[in-house]
């Protein structure tokens, strides 16, 4: 009995060691709030105040002071996601994930990024403050690294820690311009249905843009390889441990539509989500300089921001930057093309890829005269046919740090534009609002024509010239408002008008966002920062509700049992809400994705039509290909001797619909609510593992929102019935030059990145539920509620 009791009071010792020591690890690996650290490079001591949401209001002596330390802050709290990303366009993320990484790497290391970034930093004045502060911010985040808390995922997944460099910085702005580009997804899907069944079925998917009646206002053959590279690419964004950006809305309203008579700036950037979300803020004050930004992982100078005498943010311009070509080989020479002048020889490079576990991969790419061939980089192209990807951003001088910096920088409107003109790509919308009360929006991006006839949405012709870029447009021809007469900018990611008689191609996403927003914008005079911060969580769709009378119009309504007349008089009575409660949007939604896969799914195949449904041409075709009648869509071809009419293909889809809802949520329709089906959880790249879920994943939370609404909580459709958010708002901020010190912000998830922080997911529940919190810049206030961290000198 005695041995027995000895025993388990060991097991009970070694157990409580075990915790106490377990206790201690967590504790050391929790970012520091408080208390004194040095610093090299230094030239005064520097007060960090994080304030109750772990956001960072630096006060410091110089600029460079303030940027050392800002890089230090921001690696303590994620230096995972900085390495994550930094890694992205230069194909390593194989060396930490292994193979699963590689076809990944094998892409961005193909396609160029790392090339045009070494181009541009050997063009850089070493004597500019764009560079100079980058460099400080550099050696911040390196200080980080070799004094630092080791964060828990380099651990895990063993991460061998190196140095942050310039390159890496023009890396992350590169995999951020790609990620924008929605070509790559699109055109060789149109390609393919244009080869297999003619022009005729591309009419009715508005590519010519018909379908973008809710314009922004300016003030001014052998096919079905090439859909290998719209599955390809798309399947490597949708697996990517840092998500693609994909929308954005944002508004200014001038004070002739504001209650307090001064401009109310409005921003939510759609980015898909992780954890850590995108966005790190910061606060940066010192004698000459205030700045309140939201920073990318590794990036100095913040692509949204706001200080006190102006606030700027962002949204996809969605604009057409990149084209493929078909090149045509020399019969008996693959390693020449032709062109218009004769044949050329490919260049060639070579990349290694190392591999984690495994030996390393040798990837030779050869590229043409428009740009790397995609054969060569993606796995599942096996087309005998070369095909060239020609992108703007590897083609065109890339001065994306002395944009960003000019923009944090700006001194005038003016002086602002200047900024915005550098950007060759991507393609943004830049919207601005200032003290003074100007409004503002350019579209950047280095734009260009084709010659007439041509279709830049379809793979080209790289043989003979013809279907090259004709022409560059200055950038007075980018679309743009300035102060206009109707007092208030916006962007929605949708057509912007026609400047000079063109309008100009690109990937535009549907109207219901726009019409909402200057449908809601035209009403009012009286605009104030709580009005601002209710639409900019609004939840109602200004078309679905005319797309269900479109469908009910399609539906025998005197067939139908009671159940059906029940399930109609729902959606009749719907106000196009999609709140948690709402049971209309689970029906709508089962039902459209229905109508949608036995419209097109016949013609495309289920992989084809999955790609599909993730293009702005499967969102735009909604609401508009339903009232076309006589659509070459509607018959199944599948079907032999017999052709399908709208009614036929929309009244089978109300009634899978309804036996299909009825199987997965049961017979009481009153419970089939919203919040059951459209859900949200922010993955951490290790919480796919599961026993490392609950850690680093965040949620899942029952969400409100749907795709194209304000509130842009958007996901994919499937069988399954369950709509898993996939991304949406990567901040919502709300900036009010008449109280600019209480001006709103509210991230998806936390500022920390480290899974022990308290900051990690303190926003969640208030994002999830349209709250917001304060961007303060008053010091008192600031210094009442938080912790300071002083960082002296380090001789």
């Amino acid at each position: 009995m005695k041995k027995l009791k000895k025993v388990v009071l060991v097991l009970v010792v070694i157990i409580v060691m075990a915790a106490i020591g377990l206790c201690a690890y967590i504790f050391h690996l929790k970012p520091q709030y408080e208390g004194e650290l040095k610093l090299k490079n230094l030239q005064k001591e520097t007060t960090v105040y994080f304030d109750d949401f772990g956001v960072p209001h630096i006060y410091a002596a110089s600029e460079k002071d303030a940027m050392t330390t800002l890089g230090y802050v921001h690696a303590q709290e994620r230096l995972w996601q900085m390495e994550l990303l930094r890694r992205i366009a230069p194909g390593r993320l194989s060396e930490i994930f292994g193979s699963v990484a590689l076809k990944n790497d094998k892409f961005f290391s193909g396609i160029g990024i790392e090339e045009a970034s070494a181009k541009a930093i050997a063009k850089l004045d070493k004597n500019s403050q764009s560079y100079q502060m980058t460099m400080a911010y550099l050696d911040g985040i390196n200080q980080y690294l070799d004094e630092g808390v080791t964060p828990v995922e380099f651990t895990l997944v063993g991460v061998k820690k190196e140095k942050f460099t310039i390159k890496d910085v023009y890396n992350i702005f590169g995999y951020m311009s790609f990620s924008f580009a929605m070509a790559q997804k699109t055109d060789p899907l149109l390609t393919d249905i244009k080869a297999k069944y003619g022009a005729e079925y591309l009419k009715d998917l508005g590519i010519e843009g018909e379908f973008n009646t809710t314009q922004i206002k300016s003030s001014k053959e052998h096919l079905e390889e090439y859909t290998a590279i719209s599955k390809s690419v798309a399947s490597l964004l949708d697996a990517s441990p840092i998500p693609p950006f994909v929308g954005s809305n944002s508004w200014v309203v001038g004070g002739t539509k504001t209650k307090s008579g001064k401009v109310i700036f409005a921003n939510d950037p759609h980015i898909g989500f992780s954890q850590p979300a995108t966005w790190y803020e910061a606060h940066l004050v010192t004698p000459k300089f205030e700045l309140y930004g939201c920073y990318l992982a590794g990036t100095p100078f913040p692509l949204l921001a706001h200080n006190r005498e102006y606030s700027y943010g962002l949204t996809m311009f969605e604009n057409d930057d990149i084209d493929f070509y078909q090149e045509t080989n020399k019969a008996d020479d693959a390693n020449q093309y032709q062109t218009p002048t004769g044949f050329s020889t490919y260049e060639t490079r070579k990349k290694t890829i190392k591999v984690k576990d495994t030996s390393d991969v040798v990837l030779t790419v050869k590229s043409s005269r428009h740009g790397p061939i995609m054969n060569d980089v993606l796995a599942n192209l096996k087309s005998k046919r070369p095909i060239a990807m020609s992108w703007i951003y590897t083609q065109q001088p890339i001065q994306i740090l002395d944009a960003v910096y000019g923009l944090s920088h700006a001194k005038s409107k003016e002086d602002f534009k200047k900024g915005v003109q550098l950007v060759a790509a991507p393609g943004l919308n830049v919207m601005y609002g200032d003290a003074k009360g100007n409004v503002g929006w350019w579209a950047t991006g280095k734009l260009y024509k084709h010659n007439k006839g041509v279709n830049s949405f379809l793979i080209l012709d790289g043989a003979s010239g013809k279907d090259d870029i004709a022409e560059y447009l200055d950038f007075t021809k980018n679309p743009s408002a300035e102060n206009p007469k109707w007092g208030y900018v916006y962007s929605a990611n949708n057509q912007p008008e026609a400047v000079d008689g063109y309008l100009y191609p690109g990937y535009y996403l549907p109207e219901d966002r726009a019409k909402r927003i200057s449908g809601l914008l035209d009403t009012k005079s009286d605009w104030d920062k709580e009005a601002i911060s209710q639409m900019i969580y609004d939840n109602t769709s200004s078309v679905a509700t005319t797309t269900v009378k479109s469908l009910i119009s399609n539906v025998n309504l005197k067939n139908l049992d009671a159940e059906g007349k029940k399930i109609i008089e729902v959606l009749k009575s719907w106000k196009g809400t999609n709140n948690l409660e709402d049971v209309a949007p689970t029906i709508y939604n089962k039902w459209i994705y229905l109508y949608l896969k036995n419209t097109f799914e016949d013609e495309m195949g289920s992989d084809e039509f999955d790609v599909f449904l993730g293009t702005h041409i499967g969102k735009q075709v909604i609401a508009r290909q339903i009232a076309l009648e006589n659509s070459v869509w509607w018959d199944d071809i599948k079907t032999k001797n017999k052709k399908e009419t709208r009614i036929e293909i929309v009244s089978k889809s109300f009634n899978e619909a309804v036996s299909q809802l009825k199987k997965q949520l049961g017979n009481d329709i009153a419970a089939w609510n919203w919040g059951k089906v459209h859900t949200v959880e922010h993955e951490h790249p290790l919480g796919k593992v599961a026993a490392l879920r609950k850690l680093f994943n965040v949620g899942p939370f029952d969400s409100p929102g749907s795709n194209e609404v304000i509130n842009n909580l958007f996901f994919g459709f499937n069988d399954e019935g369950k709509y898993y958010v996939k991304g949406g708002p990567s901040t919502r901020r709300i900036v009010d030059f008449s109280d600019i010190e209480n001006s709103w912000s509210i991230l998806p998830t936390g500022q920390s990145g480290n899974p022990f922080s308290k900051h990690y997911d303190d926003q969640a529940e208030m994002y999830n539920a349209g709250k917001f919190r304060k961007m303060k810049l008053n010091k008192e206030e600031i210094i009442k509620t938080s912790t300071k961290l002083v960082f002296k000198p380090k001789p």
